[in-house]
């Protein structure tokens, strides 16, 4: 593949956090680097152990192949390779691989003077998976509590831990993490589209500017926040969408472990309706 005429100039020994010039080349367009080393030793080697765990399983169906997590009765202790412990070893192998990716990430930022906000966001993203297969589960006494890796076991064990607190819609966190996933999804509809009108007007007609852009959402809303300003708002949205995530779930069961719909009993309870007859609470 050609490189970019400025990619060349990027293409010197340095920036590296590890390793030195050991790593510090490219094959193709692609940067290896320490980290990328690691990274693919880490997916490599969980990859196989998914497939070596399932060649021991009963079956070789892809939705029903499933590497389950010790049993709660283990609690925290290193389980026997065929009865959790497999799990554990590829939950190291994926946060290894995570992590390196973002290290890996901020290598090519430091080598093109960028700033650090990718590696930045795909750390929140780091922070949900450790969350659910870490952070909880040492938190509750047992890797039991981690999901396993499967696809309609995973899907089981998300609606068995829904039901586990009732509706897990009256969770407060998870409806502030629903509606930024939603509202995220509107604001890179609504700049998508932006754009692409912007680049397509009408035929015989020029290609529109970001004057042109700001000028319709303050038509349309009385407000642009600029051409800049959006895409700091969308990584705020998305950003918020991977952290309230994380949170919705690990304070079920360890701050919180009545129904989540109990939670809102405080809102009944408010003085100045709380003793009206007739009124929320008959």
């Amino acid at each position: 593949m050609a490189l970019l005429s400025f990619e060349r100039k990027y293409r010197v020994p340095g920036g590296t956090l590890i390793g030195g010039n050991l790593f510090d080349f490219w094959v193709g367009p692609f940067y290896v680097g320490f980290f990328g080393v690691t990274t693919f030793f880490f997916a490599a080697l969980g990859t196989l152990l998914i497939f070596y765990g399932a060649a021991m399983g009963p079956t070789w169906n892809p939705w029903l192949i499933s590497i389950d997590p010790p049993s709660v009765e283990n609690g925290l202790a290193f389980a026997p390779l065929m009865e959790g412990g497999l799990w554990q070893i590829i939950t190291i192998c994926a946060t290894g691989a995570f992590i390196s990716w973002a290290l890996r990430e901020v290598e090519i930022c430091r080598k093109l003077g960028m700033g650090y906000h990718v590696p930045a966001a795909f750390g929140v993203a780091i922070f949900a998976y450790v969350t659910l297969v870490v952070i909880r589960p040492i938190l509750m006494g047992a890797w039991g509590y981690a999901f396993p890796y499967g696809i309609w076991t995973h899907l089981d064990w998300v609606s068995n831990t829904g039901y586990t607190y009732g509706n897990f819609h009256y969770n407060p966190a998870h409806m502030i993490a629903v509606s930024f996933f939603f509202t995220n999804a509107l604001a890179l509809a609504l700049h998508g589209a932006l754009i692409l009108s912007a680049a397509n007007p009408e035929k015989g007609k020029d290609m529109r500017t970001p004057d042109h852009e700001d000028t319709y959402f303050r038509d349309l809303i009385g407000y642009s926040v600029g051409t800049l300003g959006i895409h700091r708002v969308g990584l705020l949205l998305a950003l918020n969408a991977g952290f309230w995530s994380a949170i919705c779930i690990v304070i079920s069961g360890t701050i919180w472990f009545d129904q989540w719909v109990d939670w809102w009993d405080w809102w009944l309870q408010l003085p100045w309706w709380a003793d009206i007859a007739g009124g929320v609470n008959g």
